[in-house]
């Protein structure tokens, strides 16, 4: 079983106006155009493809995408979007789900990564990636990178949004390798706030390189975001794609 934290349907609900700004066509083209280039005319498979917002449109750009998703709420607001014959969705976790066929790109986009709350699922899930990719085909992971040089001494606490209406700041465990994402979000015209709050495993990219080593997998790139800018020191973030030796 999992240690995933199942979305509600309540939360999937909202998912697609609350990341309404990632999801224009602008802000999803370097995602598309990176993701599409690498799948080479084969067929794509989406890790955690929650409502669609990366595989649909990918899959109109002409790139055969199936999904695998953990919630059955998640996958019903993609569902409405695109038939099952057009974007095959299994309902599973993303470490051990098995769907039918080999790939040449397995993808795994905006810090879902870090949904596994283990080091060894987090391993089973690149073995997962591994053992559906062709000879030759490639994993990408989109991942944050842990912000721990940004906490002061004796705090556990680093904020990542403070604007009018949402407040979002993520605590840490670090004998653990936990965050908590912690969001207020306003609520209504009333001015009350939501609160919300997820578990996720952080980790570093030398750490992912390890997994991928053991699914056999071998580092083949590594940048700071889809537009392919260099990855240094004071990236937040990386795209990281591993590789299946051919």
């Amino acid at each position: 079983m999992t240690s995933s934290e199942l979305w509600s349907r309540e939360t999937a609900e909202r998912y697609d106006a609350e990341e309404a700004g990632n999801s224009s066509a602008a802000a999803l083209e370097p995602t598309l155009a990176f993701l599409a280039a690498l799948a080479d005319g084969g067929r794509a498979l989406e890790f955690a493809i929650g409502t669609g917002r990366v595989g649909v449109p990918l899959r109109e750009r002409g790139v055969p995408v199936t999904g695998i998703e953990f919630s059955p709420h998640m996958a019903a607001v993609l569902r409405r979007k695109v038939d099952e014959e057009t974007l095959p969705v299994v309902i599973g976790d993303m470490a051990t789900t098995v769907v039918p066929g080999g790939f040449t790109l397995v993808y795994l986009v905006y810090n879902t990564l870090t949904n596994l709350l283990t080091q060894d699922e987090q391993v089973e899930c690149f073995r997962n990636a591994a053992r559906h990719l062709e000879p030759g085909g490639r994993f990408v992971v989109e991942l944050g990178v842990p912000p721990l040089r940004f906490l002061p001494p004796g705090q556990v606490a680093v904020p990542f949004d403070v604007s009018e209406g949402h407040l979002g700041f993520d605590t840490f465990d670090l004998v653990d390798q936990l965050l908590v994402s912690h969001h207020l979000t306003r609520d209504g015209a009333d001015g009350r706030y939501r609160r919300d709050a997820s578990r996720h495993r952080y980790a570093w990219p030398a750490e992912l390189d390890l997994m991928a080593r053991i699914a056999g997998l071998a580092l083949e790139r590594r940048v700071a975001d889809w537009d392919g800018s260099p990855f240094t020191q004071d990236s937040a973030k990386h795209v990281s794609v591993w590789r299946k030796p051919a």
